[in-house]
């Protein structure tokens, strides 16, 4: 069995399935295997619980990233491109060890022609810091590994978005819906969470120092249902008003 039959086999789905039944079979194994969801004084359990987590996670990760790249790839070009030959006064050695063919095939077989520079050349995302996103609807974006420091998303809609490695420095998140968001590893210190919604978020190994949780949701009476599995609470505003040591 390869990566990706075995990453659809973690999910419960058959291979090929889309984006969204991705995403769909991993809220769903998410919510039922969440470790704060389990007693924590079945330690077996709970071990179980955590290494089932983190399989999910891997394989949603792998797909997602495997399916946006299929959905970018630009089309093919209708007519096949002449190979270039090179200068007369190259040394046909060198010319071609520095530019390179590739081959793809759509139907029928081409040779494109590409220089290894512009081949390596990659766009790196756009900053995002100071970016106003007030109110927006960001049900299921990816922004992970983004820069957004002291970006303004006040009563955003974030439910179910990929934020894994996200920073979030000084930002704004004042009633923000976070419902199942996946905060993995994120970088909050100081950031305004303010009455924010986070059942059901996974801030394992997320920086929250210094961060304001007054009046976030975080569970149901003594149960709480968000993820804060090495995250860092240094100087953190809990959500009942005492700074955590």
């Amino acid at each position: 069995m390869n990566d990706l039959d075995r990453c659809y086999q973690v999910l419960g789905l058959n291979p090929g399935a889309s984006l969204s039944e991705v995403n769909e079979a991993y809220r769903d194994l998410a919510f039922i295997w969440h470790p704060d969801r389990i007693p924590k004084d079945n330690q077996r359990l709970l071990q179980k619980a955590e290494q089932k987590l983190q399989e999910i996670n891997q394989a949603r990760e792998q797909l997602r990233s495997l399916k946006t790249q299929t959905h970018r790839r630009s089309p093919e070009p209708a007519q096949p491109a002449p190979k270039p030959s090179p200068p007369r006064d190259v040394n046909r050695h060198d010319w071609h060890s520095q530019n390179h063919y590739q081959y793809n095939r759509t139907g029928s077989s081409y040779y494109q022609y590409t220089s290894t520079k512009q081949h390596q050349t990659r766009k790196s995302p756009p900053d995002l810091s100071g970016a106003d996103f007030r109110g927006a609807d960001l049900e299921e974006k990816d922004f992970s590994g983004r820069n957004l420091s002291s970006a303004d998303l006040s009563q955003a809609n974030l439910k179910d978005a990929f934020l894994h490695k996200v920073n979030l420095t000084n930002a704004k998140l004042y009633q923000a819906n976070l419902f199942r968001a996946n905060l993995l590893q994120a970088c909050l210190v100081k950031a305004d969470l303010r009455e924010t919604n986070l059942i059901g978020a996974d801030l394992s190994g997320a920086d929250l120092s210094g961060a304001d949780l007054r009046g976030a949701k975080i569970g149901s009476g003594d149960r709480i249902f968000v993820k804060f599995t090495g995250a860092i609470l240094t100087g953190a505003i809990m959500p009942d008003g005492t700074v955590h040591p």
